[in-house]
């Protein structure tokens, strides 16, 4: 039994002895359980007043919580929902941190100036940003935004992976490249593992056996086999129109494809396994929250949410600030999109997809790729070369 119910008991026991000599007495009767007077068995006020302080329950009144009353699925429904968002809320870094608030403006970004930023990822302690015509890949403090290395000879760096211990970085060139990363090393040039992916390759993602490549200018999918020592082995799949992102949900790997509206879950042979018909959208660079993919658009402006395993559409998020909607990010309560059509990040809480609010990054900023470390969320700025901290 945890220290804080063992606490709780041994004070509902000393209320109720309270009461009986305040009765006696002829004084006011207190509650026997918190503010609850109609509670009388101490082995449950412990459990009572836990959800009563975390706000999952107010009781029936105020000073009643009716004990025997039957639950509907409504109200189940409702303690669910809180007990989730307060588990959450309460044991994320951010609480840790005493970091409650989200920043209303530009002006309230941190802000770290970086050649070229394309996608980048986050490795719970550095970021790492590909550095697209610059050629570079850098590794960004995540606690204070301190650019700590600067990788070179990353030609057409574009998308990042963080998998294996290493960092794998994808050369959007014709054809495309993998580079990779060893963080325990000094900075230096980059070792290209692959020459021969398909043309344009933009969204990266592993399986836990093989890195996926989404090669817009083929179009294709590459799937690369690590080796030893390069060059790794590369298959490349050409069943797909213009894909832009990828993630895996655990079990497969989702392509989503700019060129034909659609999402598609593929096998490990990069064999077509589901298709989602996204209804005439643009799809871009999806986040998966460990339930649903999050699929944003350029046009029309909105967000798709798939439920990962059945493929089901659960609905297209519209309003909320989305314009030209480019990368989304999950921080393991919200999802962040980006929108370059107004210059501005789109919140949503990833439980319920309900909007959390719209805002702007600075005038004319463009925000393109986002991730998150698990507090804050990282978005690079493409006109003007920064990477905000939001």
């Amino acid at each position: 039994m945890s220290t804080s119910r063992r606490f709780c008991r041994s004070l509902s026991a000393f209320l109720l002895l309270a009461a009986v000599l305040a009765g006696g007495a002829g004084s006011s009767i207190l509650a026997v359980c918190g503010p609850f007077v109609d509670i009388s068995d101490a082995n449950f006020c412990g459990f009572v007043l836990e959800i009563f302080y975390l706000g999952i329950t107010t009781g029936t009144s105020a000073t009643t919580y009716d004990p025997t009353s039957p639950v509907s699925r409504l109200q189940m429904a409702a303690f669910l929902s809180r007990t989730v968002d307060g588990v959450l809320r309460r044991g994320s870094p951010s609480a840790i941190a005493d970091r409650f608030w989200t920043p209303q403006n530009d002006i309230a970004l941190g802000l770290t100036t970086v050649g070229s930023p394309q996608l980048l990822k986050s490795d719970g302690a550095d970021v790492w940003v590909a550095g697209g015509q610059a050629g570079t890949v850098v590794r960004v403090r995540a606690s204070d935004g301190k650019i700590l290395e600067t990788w070179t000879g990353a030609t057409a760096a574009f998308g990042v992976l963080i998998a294996m211990g290493r960092v794998m970085v994808t050369g959007s060139s014709s054809p495309g490249n993998l580079y990779q990363i060893d963080p325990t090393q000094p900075a230096g040039v980059v070792t290209t593992v692959a020459t021969n992916l398909g043309n344009l390759p933009n969204g990266i993602a592993f399986d836990g056996a093989r890195v996926w490549t989404a090669n817009s200018g083929s179009p294709s999918v590459s799937i690369v086999t690590p080796a030893a020592a390069p060059p790794w082995t590369v298959t490349t799949v050409s069943s797909f129109s213009f894909p832009a992102g990828l993630v895996f949900d655990g079990q497969n790997i989702w392509v989503s494809n700019s060129g034909n509206s659609k999402l598609q879950q593929v096998d490990a042979a990069g064999a077509v396994l589901l298709t989602v018909t996204l209804g005439g959208t643009t799809p871009q660079y999806p986040a998966f929250d460990g339930s649903s993919i999050w699929v944003p658009s350029t046009t029309p402006s909105n967000v798709t949410v798939v439920r990962a395993s059945t493929g089901a559409i659960l609905t297209t998020l519209t309003g909320n600030g989305l314009s030209f909607c480019a990368a989304a990010a999950f921080d393991g309560q919200r999802i962040l999109v980006t929108n370059e059509g107004n210059n501005s990040v789109s919140l949503f809480k990833a439980a319920d997809l309900s909007p959390l609010g719209n805002f702007p990054t600075g005038t004319a900023s463009i925000p393109f790729g986002a991730a998150s470390d698990g507090m804050n969320f990282w978005v690079t700025l493409t006109n003007g070369n920064k990477l905000a901290k939001f």
